[in-house]
């Protein structure tokens, strides 16, 4: 991918899942990458796969603990050119039974989260005149769903701080994207579908084809396909693209 071979790239939620593969993807295509998350064991696993990969500890609730992480960073490697904004949880649960605090968690680490990894990077970007930015959103940030506001709600409002600072952003050379994935195949989807089997009686495999009953592909988003989609995002071939939604959704309506 052109473009990308020498710059700093930051991936919060890096531990796992998507924010590993996106790692994984940024470091072979020549970055040097910083994760972040709450689980060092799991940062460090990650960071042996590659010597590229540098790990941080912080968590994205924590705006005092992620600037420091970033500062840290920027330090050893230089300045940002690319801060994914990844980290992110999952829940359901019917309206009538959400409480305040499952509702602030959502906000807090979906949405805020992402508020507090663009607040903390922007300032590392300041000389990059061809910096990006992208959100992990959700297709439940482009439609509503059952059970699911409290998600919808924090993934929706990702979306629309997308649009905002791609605005603000477009004019300094730095684009801000957002990538809407489906059910992803990672732990966060394995722990709805053991919540689902739960609740329902169903068996894995019933639930997972629940899941998918209006997805036209049939099946679960493989985390490497989403990093392709931010690897495209960061590189050369996508500098116009700015403010967009990136959906991945196997053509579901």
């Amino acid at each position: 991918m052109t473009g990308l071979s020498g710059k700093h790239a930051l991936v919060t939620g890096g531990g796992s899942g998507v924010g590993a593969a996106i790692a994984h993807a940024l470091a072979g295509a020549g970055c040097k990458v910083t994760i972040t998350g709450r689980n060092a064991a799991a940062l460090d696993a990650v960071k042996a796969a590659d010597e590229r990969i540098r790990p941080a500890v912080a968590d994205v609730t924590d705006p005092e603990a992620l600037a420091k992480a970033v500062a840290s960073a920027t330090d050893g490697d230089g300045q940002l050119h690319l801060v994914i904004a990844n980290a992110g949880i999952a829940e359901s649960q019917p309206f009538s039974k959400l409480d305040l605090e499952q509702w602030q968690r959502m906000i807090d680490v979906n949405l805020t989260g992402v508020f507090n990894t663009f607040k903390a990077a922007l300032p590392c970007m300041r000389n990059v005149k061809d910096g990006r930015m992208v959100a992990i959103a959700s297709t439940a940030g482009l439609q509503g769903g059952g059970y699911i506001s409290a998600y919808s709600a924090s993934k929706h409002g990702v979306v629309g701080l997308v649009r905002s600072l791609a605005v603000e952003l477009g004019p300094r050379g730095i684009t801000v994207n957002a990538v809407c994935p489906g059910y992803i195949d990672t732990p966060m989807t394995s722990r709805t579908l053991d919540n689902i089997s739960a609740k329902t009686g169903m068996s894995h495999a019933d639930a997972t084809q629940h899941l998918l009953k209006d997805v036209p592909t049939g099946r679960l988003i493989a985390p490497g396909e989403v990093a392709g989609a931010v690897l495209w995002l960061c590189s050369d071939l996508a500098a116009s693209v700015n403010g967009e939604t990136v959906v991945m959704d196997g053509g579901q309506p």
